[in-house]
């Protein structure tokens, strides 16, 4: 009688939400993931916010198991696995009470509760289910890490997470050290983010790599040559309507042209918080007629406004919470559509905007410079055709996300093998 094939280990994803048009660098990573043999178990805390997601996330195999969300609402749901494992693992879970105890005593935030209450249900209903599980990995440095590190106390799983701009800047850095300490390995999307944990981490020794989102070059390759273009201009910006992105400052600089009497149309794609704001402002500054808002669209419809484009303009500056952009992924599809961009020197833009080569960046903030470099890069040819090729080349030898992901994908099998667990 044969042996039993044994079950191929997985590794546990828990995410903010799934899918999300935002984050079609998550999904991809997965399903990259995925194709180099990789199993992968989905645990998102949130649902869907649009009825509508990115094809590649119609190829993920990985099964997916929302959590409860809502400590009110979903208490009963989320106490009585805890209650069951409170009596199945009595030491590990008074050491998750005593770590959530010591958090909350830091920031007095009852969200420390609901991340133990989420994890131990994820423990409960998954986690000692299915021994295969040997990994758990969170996507972004806040919730879904304090979820993920909980999880992984409760059940004495090993874990990681991967940290990128908003979760970093706006965390309290002892409960970031914290997590660090207590994680296998750290992933983060940028140089700047990097050295940033690093400096809260010194004197802890765990591994805190640099790997960028990157994106699929064969989704991006531009059918059309943008050196030359003609008036009236075409600007393009897709962004989160909020604080960071810089809007207001963008549309100023739109204003200082419209009255001069540039030639142009600005169209805007996107969604947020700040979009009632953000419409005013435009009416207010009369650019009505040349501004326009499409609302959140689909990849395929970005890629259309990529191809119709002359220029791609994103005006990102640190909000007042700290919070701040790394690397916008839509830079890196600009750049890789062969349409020039023009951003800020905010945190790691710079890393991919290389000044005069690649991109052009200016100081945040800076109106009057955003509109005289709108026009230089519409204007002089031979600095499009620069920025345009250097572009391209950049992308191509440092936001492969093919590569990339295969280099992720090294790191969680050495780390899964040294906790003697085989991908």
């Amino acid at each position: 009688m044969n042996p039993a094939t044994p079950s191929p280990q997985i590794l546990g994803y828990i995410l903010k939400g799934y899918p999300r048009i935002s984050e079609t660098f998550i999904s991809n990573e997965i399903l990259l993931l995925e194709k180099l043999g990789f199993h992968i178990q989905l645990f998102p805390m949130r649902h869907p916010r649009e009825p509508f997601c990115h094809d590649s996330v119609k190829q993920i195999r990985a099964r997916v198991d929302y959590l409860p969300t809502e400590l009110l609402l979903e208490f009963p749901r989320l106490l009585l696995p805890n209650i069951f494992l409170a009596v199945k693992r009595p030491k590990l879970f008074q050491q998750g009470l005593g770590l959530a105890g010591r958090r909350f005593q830091r920031t007095g935030k009852l969200a420390t509760f609901k991340h133990l209450l989420q994890a131990g249900y994820l423990c409960n209903h998954h986690l000692l289910n299915n021994p295969s599980i040997s990994h758990l990995h969170g996507h972004f440095a806040h919730s879904p890490t304090s979820v993920t590190m909980f999880a992984a106390l409760l059940s004495g799983k090993p874990f990681s997470f991967t940290a990128h701009a908003k979760d970093i800047y706006t965390s309290n850095p002892d409960q970031l050290r914290e997590k660090i300490k207590l994680a296998k390995f750290v992933i983060t999307c940028t140089e700047y983010n990097r050295r940033y944990l690093e400096k809260i981490a010194e004197g802890v020794d765990t591994p805190i790599h640099c790997i960028y989102h990157g994106i699929d070059l064969k989704l991006f390759s531009p059918a059309t040559d943008h050196t030359s273009c003609s008036p009236p201009y075409k600007l393009l910006t897709v962004a989160r309507i909020t604080e960071k992105k810089g809007l207001p400052t963008l549309y100023r600089a739109l204003k200082i042209l419209k009255d001069k009497d540039f030639p142009f149309t600005h169209t805007l794609i996107g969604d947020g918080d700040d979009r009632e704001k953000i419409l005013q402002l435009i009416a207010d500054l009369d650019l009505n007629d040349c501004c326009h808002w499409l609302g959140t669209r689909t990849h395929h419809e970005v890629l259309n406004q990529f191809e119709n484009s002359d220029l791609f303009v994103l005006a990102c500056e640190i909000a007042d919470n700290g919070d701040r952009d790394g690397i916008p992924n839509v830079l890196v599809e600009s750049l890789a559509m062969g349409v020039p961009a023009l951003s800020t020197s905010v945190s790691a833009i710079p890393e991919i905007l290389i000044q005069g080569k690649s991109g052009i960046t200016v100081a945040p903030g800076e109106t009057e410079t955003m509109a005289v470099k709108i026009e230089e890069l519409l204007l002089n040819k031979d600095l499009r055709a620069t920025i345009i090729q250097g572009g391209l080349e950049h992308t191509s030898q440092h936001f492969n996300n093919h590569s990339l992901v295969a280099k992720l994908g090294g790191i969680f099998e050495k780390h899964m093998k040294e906790s003697t667990y085989a991908v």
